[in-house]
C-alpha cells in the first residue's frame, strides 16, 4: 500500500476484502487525541480511536486506500499516531488574494495529508485582507496597490478582502477537517496597508501609500502612541470573535527601528519603561499585545525575532530564521513551531537550480523537506516536548494565482507532511519516491497543478 504520509505501523493479512457496511467506530480513551487504528478484514472496516480527529484521520487513510485499489482493500490493520501535535502550512493572502473557494480546496488537500494547521497571513505592508466591523477604512485603502514588479507602467494589483461570511465559511470548512485556522495580523512592522488608512499611527504621521514593492519597509507602528493600542483592540475584538482557536499570530519580524530612535513618544516610552534600546522597546510593545490577546482568551504566537527584546513567557515562537531560534526559544521554556526557511520549509523558494523552476530567493528542494528533522540536536527530553511541531511557508510575492500556489506546494508539502507525521525511524526517501507515484494519480483526480518535475517527469 502507497499511503502518504507513512502510518506508525502496519499489519497485512492475506486477501482482499470487499466491504459490506459502514465503517464501525470504537471509542477508546487509551489512544491519544490523534491516533487510531484501522482494520479491515472480513468484510468489515473497524476504526478504534478516543476522539473525532483520530477517527477522521482513519478515515482519510482509508480513502487513501480506496483511491488505490477500488473496491477490493488489502486485508491489514494500521495503528498510527502524528509524530507532532502542530502541522502547518502557511499562505500568504496579503502579497496576493486569493479566493474563498480556493481557500476551502486548499484546506482538503491540507486534510489529504493530514496536516491540522492553516495558520491564515492577512495583513502586511502590501495589502490588509481582513475586513473589521466599524473600520471601513482600513480595507478600502489596504486592500490594493500598484503592482511595480514588472518593467513598464504600474498596473493595478488583483483586490480582494476577507469578509466575516469569507472567515466562517473557511474557519467552518477547517474545522470539519480536524484544522485550526492561527489568523496573522502583522505588528509592529509589516504594517504600510494599515498606515495607508491610519497614517496617525505611524511615528511620522505622515501620509503613505500601501506598499508597491516589496522588502522591509521604515514605516511602523509607534510604539509611544497609545492609539495604537486602542486600534489593534479593536482589530483583535474582532478577530477573537471570528476565529475560535486558540491562537492568533503577532508578527514581530523585520521591523526597522530607524523611525523609533527619532521619534519624541518612542524616547519617552523608553525612559517612562526604562527600557535599554529599541530592541527591548519591541519586547515591551510585543509582551502588551499578548497581555491583550491573553484578555481575549488568545495565546500569542510571534517569528523568531521576539526573542530579541524579550516576550511573554507564554508567547509560542515560530522559529524561520533558521533552527537556533527555536533551540533558544525551547530552553527558555517557549513553546515553538519549527518552519526554518533552511530546511526547506520555505515553498515559495525554487524548487531545484534549474531556469524552468519557479520561484524566489534560494532553493527548497523535495529533499531537503524530507530530511528535515523537527527537534534540534542537544535538546534534553522537557526541553524537546516543547516543539510543538513544524510547519510550511508560502509567501506570495511571485505567486498570483491558485494554481500556481499549488504547483509550488506540491509534492515538497508531501514530503514535508509526512516528515511532520510519520515517526523517524519510519522514513526512507526511496520508499517514499515509490510511493509518491502513486500519490500522484491521488492529487490528479483532484485537479491539483503540482509540478511535475517533483515526480521525475520533464
Amino acid at each position: 500500500m502507497n499511503l502518504i504520509p507513512l502510518p506508525a505501523t502496519v499489519e497485512m493479512f492475506p486477501g482482499l476484502t470487499t466491504l459490506l457496511g459502514p465503517v464501525q467506530d470504537v471509542h477508546d480513551p487509551a489512544f491519544g487525541p490523534e491516533d487510531y487504528r484501522l482494520t479491515l478484514r472480513d468484510g468489515t472496516a473497524v476504526v478504534e480511536s478516543s476522539s473525532p480527529a483520530g477517527a477522521f484521520y482513519a478515515r482519510q487513510t482509508l480513502g487513501q486506500l480506496a483511491d488505490e485499489y477500488g473496491t477490493e482493500l488489502p486485508q491489514c490493520q494500521i495503528r498510527d499516531s502524528p509524530r507532532f501535535s502542530w502541522r502547518g502550512v502557511m499562505l500568504d493572502c496579503s502579497r496576493n488574494y486569493f479566493s474563498t473557494e480556493f481557500l476551502l480546496h486548499f484546506l482538503d488537500l491540507m486534510a489529504l495529508h493530514k496536516l491540522n494547521r492553516f495558520h491564515w497571513h492577512l495583513t502586511d505592508d502590501q495589502a490588509w485582507r481582513l475586513e473589521i466591523p466599524g473600520m471601513p477604512e482600513v480595507t478600502r485603502a489596504g486592500s490594493h496597490r500598484l503592482d511595480l514588479r514588472i518593467e513598464g507602467p504600474p498596473e493595478p494589483a488583483f483586490e480582494g478582502t476577507y469578509s466575516p461570511a469569507d472567515v466562517r465559511r473557511v474557519v467552518e470548512h477547517a474545522a470539519s477537517l480536524h484544522i485550526t485556522v492561527v489568523p496573522e495580523i502583522e505588528t509592529p512592522g509589516h504594517v504600510r496597508a494599515l498606515l495607508a488608512s491610519h497614517p496617525e499611527l505611524s511615528c511620522r504621521g505622515k501620509p503613505v501609500e500601501v506598499a508597491p514593492t516589496y522588502g522591509v519597509h521604515e514605516d511602523v507602528l509607534c510604539a509611544g502612541n497609545d492609539a495604537v493600542f486602542s486600534s489593534l483592540g479593536k482589530v483583535y475584538d474582532h478577530v477573537a470573535a471570528l476565529f475560535p482557536g486558540p491562537w492568533v499570530h503577532a508578527g514581530g519580524d523585520e521591523c526597522p527601528k530607524v523611525r523609533w530612535k527619532e521619534c519624541p513618544r518612542c524616547k519617552k516610552r523608553r525612559a517612562d519603561e526604562g527600557l535599554a534600546d529599541e530592541e527591548a522597546l519591541q519586547g515591551w510593545f510585543m509582551k502588551r499585545v499578548a497581555r491583550m490577546l491573553a484578555d481575549r482568551g488568545k495565546i500569542m504566537v510571534g517569528w523568531d525575532e521576539i526573542l530579541e527584546g524579550g516576550c511573554s513567557p507564554d508567547s509560542v515562537i515560530m522559529s524561520w530564521r533558521g533552527m537556533e531560534g527555536g533551540a533558544t526559544a525551547a530552553k527558555a521554556g517557549h513553546s515553538v513551531v519549527m518552519a526554518p526557511q533552511t530546511e526547506g520549509c520555505y515553498l515559495d523558494h525554487k524548487a531545484e537550480d534549474s531556469p524552468r523552476s519557479a520561484g524566489r530567493l534560494g532553493i527548497a528542494t523535495l529533499e531537503t523537506g524530507y530530511a528535515f528533522n523537527p527537534l534540534p540536536p542537544n535538546l534534553t527530553n522537557a526541553q524537546s516536548a516543547r516543539i510543538l511541531g513544524a510547519q510550511a511557508n508560502l509567501w506570495t510575492e511571485a505567486v498570483y494565482w491558485g494554481d500556481h500556489v499549488e504547483f509550488m506546494a506540491f509534492p515538497r508539502l508531501c514530503a514535508l507532511a509526512e516528515t511532520f507525521w510519520t515517526p523517524l525511524e519510519r522514513k526512507d526517501l526511496g520508499g517514499f519516491r515509490q510511493r509518491l507515484a502513486v500519490h500522484r494519480k491521488r492529487l490528479d483526480a483532484r485537479d491539483v497543478a503540482y509540478n511535475p518535475r517533483g515526480f521525475g517527469v520533464s
